[in-house]
Order: structure tokens, then C-alpha cells, then sequence
């Protein structure tokens, strides 16, 4: 095994800020994973008087209600083919195990499975849009 063949890896992941990276071929299998440490509290001066006010963006709230995250990182389809009804719709009642969408990874498609009972209430992705490890894809009513 080639370690600057690794190393060039490492920098493509860091690179890309990708979380999995795995690749196989006849004769080796490389498999890399990115874990995060949480960052270390900072301490911030206190404003001085007559300083201007830091504007900070804020994230949208997360509405109520449990929500399906993708296992991996590669590419959604929310049906079986070009040509097919899409697996799910919104205020669709889902049965734990029932097929959310399809998601490919390295060729390969991977079916996205119900952990859980319930209705939809958003699907938080588009048709062929890339997905990451953990993103959320459908949202369920609370």
C-alpha cells in the first residue's frame, strides 16, 4: 500500500470537507473516515463602548418533528427511475421499512428505508441532489 497514495487522499477528503471516503480495487480497499472534535469554547472581549454591534446569521429553526437522515454520502432519487412515480409524497403515511428514496454511492444504489412509522410532512431534498452523511432528507409530522 502506497502511503503517499494515501496521504493524497487525505488532502482530497480535507479538501472537499468529505466525512467517507472508500475505494476499491482488485487488489486493495481503502476506506477513510473524518471524525470532528467539538470546538473548544472561545473567549470573546467584551465591546468596547462607541464598537459596533457584530451582526451573527442565524439558522433557520428545525420545525417539530423526527426526521430520516441520510446513512451515507452520494446522490438522492426519490424514485426508482426516470419514468416512475416517486417513492413517497408529503401527508403519505410510511410503515417502518417502507423505501424513502434511493441513494447512490460509488455506482452503486442503496435503498433509503423508514426507521420509523408515520406521515410525511416534508421532503427536505431534491431529485439527483448530492446528500451528506447525517444531512436530513424527509421530516416527519410531530
Amino acid at each position: 500500500m502506497d502511503i503517499e497514495k494515501i496521504r493524497t487522499l487525505i488532502a482530497l477528503m480535507e479538501e472537499s470537507e468529505l466525512v467517507n471516503l472508500e475505494i476499491s480495487s482488485d487488489d486493495e480497499h481503502i476506506s477513510l473516515t473524518r471524525h470532528y472534535d467539538a470546538p473548544a469554547p472561545t473567549m470573546m472581549a467584551a465591546p468596547t463602548a462607541g464598537a459596533a454591534p457584530i451582526a451573527t446569521e442565524a439558522k433557520p429553526a428545525m420545525k417539530p418533528g423526527s426526521v430520516e437522515t441520510s446513512p451515507m454520502v452520494g446522490v438522492y432519487y426519490s424514485a426508482p427511475s426516470p419514468n416512475d412515480p416517486p417513492f413517497i409524497k408529503v401527508g403519505q403515511k410510511v410503515q417502518a421499512g417502507d423505501t424513502l428514496g434511493i441513494i447512490e454511492a460509488m455506482k452503486i444504489m442503496n435503498p433509503l428505508e423508514a426507521t420509523q412509522s408515520g406521515v410525511i410532512d416534508e421532503i427536505l431534498v431534491t431529485n439527483s441532489e448530492v446528500v451528506q452523511f447525517g444531512q436530513p432528507i424527509v421530516r416527519y409530522k410531530a
